[in-house]
C-alpha cells in the first residue's frame, strides 16, 4: 500500500531556507539538494520504515533519513506519511512528549 505524502508548512519553509542559503554559492547545488529531498521522499510512499527512529525522540512513528547534511524527519500515520521539518544533521530536536 503507498502512502500518501504531506509537507507541513515548517517543512516547506525549511526547504525554502536551505535553498536560499545555498544559492549564495551556488544555484546548481541548491537545486540538486532540494531535488533529493523530494526524491527521497517519492521513496517512502512505500517504504515508510526506510529512516530510523530519532533517537532524541525514540517514537517508532517518527522517523529520519539523511540527505546529505540535513535530517527529513517524517511522521507516519495510517495512510500519511507528513514531512515535519528539515534540520542540520548537528542539530538535536527537542523531545515535547
Amino acid at each position: 500500500m503507498a502512502f500518501k505524502l504531506e509537507w507541513s508548512e515548517e517543512a516547506l519553509e525549511d526547504i525554502e531556507s536551505i535553498a536560499t542559503y545555498i544559492e549564495k554559492d551556488s544555484p546548481f547545488y541548491a537545486k540538486s539538494v532540494i531535488s533529493k529531498f523530494f526524491e527521497k521522499a517519492e521513496i517512502l510512499k512505500d517504504f515508510t520504515e526506510l529512516g530510523r527512529v530519532v533517537p532524541e525522540i525514540n517514537d517508532s512513528n517518527i522517523r529520519e533519513i539523511f540527505i546529505y547534511s540535513y535530517r527529513l524527519i517524517y511522521q507516519t500515520n495510517e495512510d500519511t506519511v507528513l514531512f515535519v521539518a528539515i534540520v542540520h544533521g548537528k542539530i538535536l530536536l527537542e523531545n515535547h512528549q
